[in-house]
């Protein structure tokens, strides 16, 4: 039984769905998936042990210059690639029109939300089969929901387990424990204060640990020296200090980083999600976001929420025009917190989570 599926973007979604996989593999011990992700994420479903073919897509830089993608034959081959073989279940898992349209180029039943599923109702008019699966619950369990759904199986009754293979992962060579801080991310109003990293980056190492930095652009990596050369590390890539900024790596390489560390603390990012399905310690930090429908899933999961009258707010742009308050720390700088929402979360709290998930054990 071969399926394919369509999930493309973004890194957390498609980490999302790997649970649907897992189960579906306990359940149908003869199926094989296909997936179609775009391009920058597709190392990801290749760490799971029944996806047999990763079919890269590009629609972010095709539709930047859709002529040039046309007459460099990348669209054809790309359409080609999907339609050559003749699937049991085609299931788009995205929801959204840009995936229900790539269903066109596929063979084989097309299953997908219903329309007041979907986060697109119109996508639902492409799939042959329309699931409904209610929208007030976490992503991972919708996905898992539509999945059985489709192929005829019922859900194990238990949290559901990404099936990354981490014998497959490359094993960094260190000499000393580590935690990882995912302080990258694309909302301005989710970065915690850069000072309140700082912080707690002293704090880690006071307990005997390095601080690993990734970062993902030229914005990260300067943010990420700057918290480095707060605690006398060189601002250059160096892993032998205390606080590291990291080489830049692929996703394959950071997810070997993530499964070998002691914890992670991370902001709303994609990374947080992946470090969630390696099962590693993790706290995350929400402020402007809410956790419930599409935060870090797993075990050895802590999430802290900021409490502040507009949090969360769901919005890019902070455009909160209420007191604000400031707490011992910010104080002591001498400034506000920007976002204000993230001064409810303080660097003590945050090391007070990971004393409980990593310290103390």
């Amino acid at each position: 039984m071969r399926v394919l599926v369509i999930k493309t973007s973004s890194l957390g979604d498609v980490i999302h769905t790997l649970p649907a996989l897992t189960d579906a593999a306990q359940a149908l011990p003869d199926v094989t998936f296909d997936w179609v992700v775009e391009e920058g994420f597709a190392d990801i479903p290749a760490l799971h042990s029944h996806v047999d073919k990763v079919i890269p897509v590009a629609i972010r830089r095709w539709r930047k210059n859709l002529l040039k993608s046309l007459r460099s034959g990348e669209w054809q081959n790309f359409k080609k690639a999907i339609g050559e073989e003749q699937y049991s279940a085609v299931i788009d898992a995205q929801g959204l029109l840009k995936s229900a349209w790539l269903t066109r180029y596929t063979h084989g039943p097309l299953f997908g939300f219903a329309n007041e599923s979907a986060k697109e109702p119109l996508a639902s008019q492409f799939y042959h089969h329309k699931v409904n699966v209610p929208k007030d619950q976490h992503a991972v369990e919708r996905t898992r929901q539509l999945f059985a759904k489709s192929l005829g199986y019922d859900i194990p009754h238990k949290v559901g387990r990404s099936g990354i293979d981490i014998s497959v992962l490359p094993a960094p060579e260190t000499d000393k424990p580590y935690l990882m801080f995912f302080h990258g991310t694309t909302w301005d109003t989710k970065h915690w204060p850069e000072f309140y990293w700082k912080a707690l980056a002293q704090k880690v190492n006071e307990e005997g640990y390095r601080v690993m930095l990734p970062w993902g652009n030229e914005a990260e990596k300067a943010r990420a020296e700057r918290i480095a050369a707060s605690g006398g590390s060189d601002a250059s890539i160096d892993c032998n200090s205390d606080i590291c900024v990291m080489p830049k790596t692929g996703l394959t390489g950071i997810a070997g980083w993530i499964a070998q560390a002691k914890g992670v603390v991370a902001v709303d990012t994609g990374l947080a999600h992946l470090s969630a399905a390696l099962d590693v310690p993790t706290v995350s930090l929400y402020g402007s976001t809410d956790p419930g429908l599409s935060g870090a899933y797993g075990k050895n999961q802590i999430h802290l929420y900021a409490n502040y009258d507009c949090a969360p707010c769901m919005k890019r742009d902070c455009e909160y025009a209420g007191p604000k308050v400031k707490n011992q720390l910010d104080i002591a700088r001498g400034e506000y917190v920007d976002p204000p929402c993230f001064s409810s979360i303080m660097p003590n709290a945050v090391f007070d989570a990971l004393k409980q998930q990593i310290f103390e054990v």
